[in-house]
């Protein structure tokens, strides 16, 4: 009876050695642990315990009952080594070394496979945002009011019908080009600019400047906006400032522009021209 509870205290505490950080007293179904989960072993874990060969030094929490870990203690050591030879010690080291070294490459190729999945992620991203921020404002809804009015026919058409003719009909048509016409935006986003600079102390928003373009009629498009920025950034009155936050993040894509491999989602007046 002695001789078997020996072996199994000298097989719990090889275990033990083994792992150093630590395993449950008893095996689980599913987990290994320093004894069988047997009323033949747990003398022998009693035993451990009372001399202090094993102490406690935490707690798995990550299955659905939390789980007492045990290492060695100096004492354990010390009845581990006058028991068993240091070379079969060694060895069990060198099975749970091998162990590990293969959950470690199955984390590094799930790593791996991560890291192609958000550049896949990012590069279709890239390729997607130009097609987003140059695409137009939709044309709200027509009232019934209007309906039947030719110049309101030829402001969604861009065209008069070809029933309309006459001098009217011309008066009708100047009308629609004049609306058609690009503003002159400019002054409006840098006196934007000078009044958000001297309020919020900070960038504007793309979203907010271009809003504030809403007092314009017809209220210019996106793509007008953005050239309009452009010119502007050209002749060194605007600077244009990059997001810098993740690409998922960016909320309202839209407005924002895309200026060599970079975002720009904020701008601000220029303190001095920009030469060159």
């Amino acid at each position: 009876m002695a001789d078997k509870i020996t072996l199994q205290i000298t097989d719990a505490l090889s275990r033990a050695a083994a792992h150093p950080t630590g395993l449950p007293l008893y095996a689980g179904k599913a987990d290994t642990g320093l004894f069988p989960n047997t009323s033949a072993a747990k003398p022998a874990a009693q035993k451990c315990l009372a001399e202090g060969l094993l102490r406690l030094t935490g707690c798995d929490t990550r299955g659905r009952t939390p789980r007492e870990l045990y290492t060695l203690t100096e004492a354990g050591w010390e009845y581990l080594l006058a028991q068993v030879n240091p070379k079969q010690v060694l060895e069990d080291f060198v099975r749970v070394l091998e162990a590990r070294r293969g959950e470690v490459g199955e984390l590094l190729d799930t790593a791996r496979r991560m890291a192609d999945s958000l550049q896949g992620l990012k590069e279709a991203v890239t390729r997607v945002l130009p097609v987003v921020t140059t695409s137009r404002v939709v044309p709200g809804p027509v009232s019934t009011a209007e309906t039947g009015c030719p110049t309101a026919t030829a402001r969604r058409n861009g065209v008069l019908p070809a029933a309309a003719t006459g001098p009217r009909a011309e008066s009708a048509s100047a009308a629609v080009l004049d609306a058609e016409r690009p503003h002159d935006l400019a002054p409006l986003i840098l006196a934007r600019l000078a009044d958000w600079s001297g309020t919020a102390g900070e960038d504007c928003p793309l979203p907010e400047l271009f809003r504030s373009l809403a007092v314009c009629d017809p209220p210019p498009t996106i793509g007008q906006f953005h050239d309009c920025l452009r010119r502007l950034v050209s002749a060194g009155s605007v600077a244009l400032h990059s997001w810098t936050g993740p690409l998922y993040a960016l909320p309202e894509p839209a407005y924002a522009l895309l200026v060599g491999h970079g975002i720009a989602y904020y701008a601000s007046l220029r303190s001095a021209p920009v030469s060159g």
